[in-house]
């Protein structure tokens, strides 16, 4: 961030931390984007200099699409969408794998009448835990909508598609499930493709159809029952996300208090900063920006760095192994 923010008048008050944490997964490229894309917005609205709405109005617009200020939703709907949203972003604070939030938006921006921007682990390997509580948070919006509207609405169409392939993949390719056992229907060569007839029996598809579908509203069930115990706090973030349309993982910090879990990317980090505190002083400068006042007095500037992590990962049912 530093190199592409140098040609830029920027606040005072801009966290270059903050921009890279909602940034995550962003290429050299995609952060020279942002900043021309910033410094336009910043021009747009005539100001001498790029604040941190800018940038963030800049995210949105890279990633979610143009603003739909035409689009009119209607007070019943916007409270739908508020409360769905805090959902998802309430479950994935309050369960150890899901992913935490980053971001969550209530703004309709391209095809979208809300978002979330999660940070995943990046991981090599997935447990059946982990799988299990990446399916609850998926289900947090339409359990949400459930314990608080008393109804469910068609808005989980895209959790509810993320879901299933997750159920089916831990059945049929994983051998997760205890009733199918260890089994891996998948094809890693690609024939199946091209065939009409399924690797296994009838009676096996029925087991398979009735084994997803158990593991499915099991997780519904234990999301449903997790948000019941922490409604009060649901309704506070909802509400939040109605006044301000946009939240962060401060927000969430604010009302639930610090996450439990720690990432292992997280406690990498601290065990770093805890062996650099630990260092011995050093009465080297050559680590220091020295520059000369006109009097001759010093000022020392220490380096800062940030770090860049990886936002996407896809659903077990679209990556099996090879």
């Amino acid at each position: 961030f530093k190199v592409h923010l140098k040609p830029l008048k920027l606040d005072k008050k801009i966290d270059i931390d903050f921009l890279a944490s909602q940034t995550p997964g962003f290429s050299g490229a995609d952060i020279a984007n942002l900043c021309n894309e910033a410094a336009l917005i910043a021009a747009r609205r005539k100001k001498d200099h790029v604040d941190k709405d800018d940038f963030m109005d800049a995210v949105d617009r890279i990633v979610g699409g143009l603003e739909k200020k035409s689009k009119i939703i209607a007070p019943s709907e916007k409270k739908t969408i508020a409360y769905h949203e805090a959902g998802h972003a309430t479950v994935s604070w309050l369960l150890e794998h899901a992913s935490p939030l980053v971001k969550v938006t209530i703004v309709p921006r391209g095809r979208s009448l809300g978002a979330a921007w999660y940070l995943p682990e990046e991981r090599q390997i997935t447990t059946k835990a982990q799988m299990l509580d990446e399916m609850c948070a998926a289900l947090g919006g339409r359990a949400s909508e459930e314990i608080t509207f008393g109804e469910i609405s068609t808005g989980a169409l895209s959790d509810l598609e993320k879901v299933t392939k997750q159920a089916y993949a831990m059945v049929t390719y994983f051998g997760l499930d205890e009733e199918i056992g260890n089994i891996s229907y998948y094809d890693s060569s690609g024939q199946s493709e091209y065939s009409l007839q399924k690797p296994y029996s009838e009676k096996t598809g029925e087991k398979i159809d009735k084994a997803v579908s158990a593991i499915i509203e099991s997780m519904y069930r234990r999301t449903v029952q997790l948000l019941k115990e922490n409604q009060d706090k649901l309704n506070e973030l909802s509400e939040l996300l109605l006044k301000k349309e946009v939240i962060f993982r401060d927000d969430l910090e604010l009302i639930f208090g610090k996450r439990k879990f720690k990432s292992e990317r997280e406690e990498l980090a601290e065990e770093i900063e805890d062996g650099v505190s630990e260092l011995p002083p050093s009465d080297s400068h050559s680590d220091r920006n020295t520059d000369v006042s006109v009097n001759g007095a010093h000022e020392e500037q220490e380096s800062k760095k940030s770090d860049e992590t990886d936002v996407e990962e896809k659903p077990a049912a679209e990556n099996p192994p090879a």
